[in-house]
């Protein structure tokens, strides 16, 4: 076998990149440790695909594919920043590319209720963003030339929420529908199309004796119950050797202020010598044995339980609760993976608040979410009381991206019913808060969507693919992002002589996909291509389109023509 693609993997990830390249017709290997590589043919094959959950298993791989074949394209995937960067520098062709980085983009998006995507082609900012219709007509009569990226049919259509990718200029629209665009910013503003940019917020410093009332509840809730009780009793002791020295102690008779005195240094046993038993009844003096013994036994108590308080883990606890208390507007991710830390990282980034909620409290990313000051909160996130310690009641919005697809479902019921419901929780009732559930299998990940309700749902796997699949291809990936519940694809590829796509006419490309500009050498860049516009050998073209289409249409970039074969014009128009 020659010319194949090895994957190296038994993850949802591997599995979709196995079918997506089995459906392009493309010969796979799977492999499934180091020692099977040349057997796999790595001499003969034209990349392999490194995805395996373990940063070790795919680095040794992506090494000892370089070494026995310096001209395959070794895609890896890392999670690891240091080895990433390490590897990226000397990797050849291919790419090292990290899961995280590459979705947390379209969860953030979600996040912030941001419909803006900027995508960078051949030096020109390409912008794709959104604007509901409110009246009734087709693309052309109200984008003109732009690029339709994709429709969302309203509510109040006989097919609600569905999703018409790359749909001709001459569609109609309706009242209600959601629609996509793709332009520079200058030609989107031209149309009326509103770019939304992501806005810094700086908290506001709440009022000092709000944050000490804050600090006070901290303490209150923190502490262990019984240290009320040593308290009470110490009080106790003090309020009754006070009385009892005022009405008994002689030679000479004291004040309330010198019995309060005397009974605080004889219980605390600081004994200063100013007032002594040494002249009193024998009972009185008995009573000042009692006090010291009771003192000392009630004082070493109440510092017992505050120095767990101070000195045990609880205080970094202690601390991130308190954080929580003064946060307003924030965004609460559960989940502290290397994808949470991403998004956590993205958020803060561009300037709001993030509180994390997390079960593991030896997790390695911890420390990150030091550096970040970001409070992490430990529980269980199916739990109200923990959601309730995350001020679930003040976010602005929710991320479940836990690595378990059962818990991050139940997770986001949860948090549904209690910010959804106003007859479970009325004083939590925002029905309109974003919550996105991250959900690797995507068919489940619709099945939720459309059972539950839940209209943010992402899979990484469908978000990650389209890089991992590109890059072994040769192809050039520049950006993926979500419409509604489909992944769409930014890419471009070099058109090889005597290939599909040399020749071919603008109109005779995929109904599925929209060139947006086409880079020829000695010319500058072609932005919105007309119609007729043909395509030659040594053009680079870049089109928009759900990836698997896109991917498809790429491709015949590089697939020689086959002889004979009589191109049909698509029955679009636009």
């Amino acid at each position: 076998m020659r010319g194949h693609t090895i994957v190296c993997g038994d993850d949802a990830l591997a599995m979709r990149i196995i079918d997506e390249l089995n459906n392009s017709e493309i010969s796979v290997v799977p492999l499934q440790s180091p020692a099977g590589l040349q057997e796999a043919g790595i001499s003969v094959a034209d990349a392999i695909i490194c995805v395996a959950d373990d940063d070790a298993v795919n680095l040794e791989i992506a090494l000892l594919a370089r070494q026995s074949n310096p001209r395959v394209r070794v895609v890896a995937r890392l999670a690891n920043t240091v080895l990433r960067e390490a590897v990226t520098a000397d990797n050849g062709p291919g790419a090292i590319l990290d899961v995280a980085d590459l979705a947390a983009p379209s969860v953030v998006e979600a996040l912030l209720e941001l419909t803006t995507h900027t995508i960078n082609v051949a030096g020109v900012d390409f912008v794709v963003s959104g604007a509901t219709a409110t009246a009734e007509g087709t693309l052309r009569q109200m984008y003109g030339d732009l690029a339709p990226v994709a429709i969302i049919r309203s509510e109040a259509s006989a097919h609600q929420g569905e999703v018409i990718a790359c749909p001709g200029r001459d569609v109609a629209v309706h009242p209600g529908d959601w629609t996509a665009m793709i332009g520079t910013a200058d030609e989107l503003t031209e149309r009326g199309i509103t770019i939304a940019k992501p806005i810094p917020v700086a908290p506001r410093e709440r009022p000092l004796v709000a944050r000490i009332a804050d600090t006070v509840r901290a303490f209150r809730d923190d502490i262990n119950p019984m240290f009320y009780r040593a308290l009470g009793v110490g009080a106790l002791l003090l309020l009754g050797s006070t009385i009892t020295l005022r009405l008994a102690y002689r030679n000479p008779r004291m004040s309330w202020m010198d019995a309060l005195y005397f009974s605080t240094e004889t219980i605390t046993t600081v004994g200063f010598g100013d007032f002594n038993f040494l002249n009193q009844p024998l009972w009185l003096r008995l009573w000042g044995v009692c006090m010291m013994l009771a003192g000392v036994a009630t004082t070493a108590i109440v510092v017992a339980f505050v120095a767990d308080v101070l000195l045990s883990r609880r205080i970094t606890q202690a601390a991130n609760r308190q954080k929580i208390r003064h946060l307003r507007r924030h965004v609460v991710v559960v989940g502290l993976g290397s994808f949470g830390i991403r998004v956590a990282s993205m958020i803060k980034a561009a300037g709001h608040d993030v509180a994390v909620i997390e079960r593991n409290e030896d997790n390695r990313y911890l420390s990150g979410a030091t550096e970040l000051d970001v409070p992490v909160i430990f529980g269980d996130a199916t739990l109200g009381q923990t959601l309730e310690a995350a001020r679930l009641e003040q976010a602005r919005a929710v991320a479940v991206l836990t690595q378990d697809d059962m818990v991050n479902i139940e997770t986001g019921i949860v948090i549904r019913e209690m910010i959804g419901n106003p007859r479970v929780t009325p004083e939590l009732h925002r029905p309109h808060v974003p919550i996105v559930l991250r959900i690797y299998d995507q068919q489940l990940g619709h099945a939720v969507g459309h059972r539950f309700g839940f209209e943010f749902v992402r899979s990484t796997v469908d978000l990650a693919t389209p890089w991992f699949i590109g890059a072994a291809m040769g192809l050039e990936v520049l950006g993926t992002f979500s419409v509604g519940q489909r992944s769409f694809m930014v890419g471009g590829v070099k058109v090889r002589p005597g290939s599909e796509l040399d020749g071919m006419r603008m109109f005779e490309l995929s109904t599925q996909t929209r060139m947006i500009a086409i880079e020829r050498e000695g010319t500058p860049v072609r932005l919105r291509p007309r119609r007729e516009t043909q395509l030659a050998a040594g053009d680079t073209a870049y089109l928009v389109g759900p990836y698997r289409e896109l991917i498809e249409t790429l491709r015949k970039g590089q697939r020689a023509s086959q002889p004979g074969k009589i191109r049909r014009r698509p029955t679009r128009t636009g």
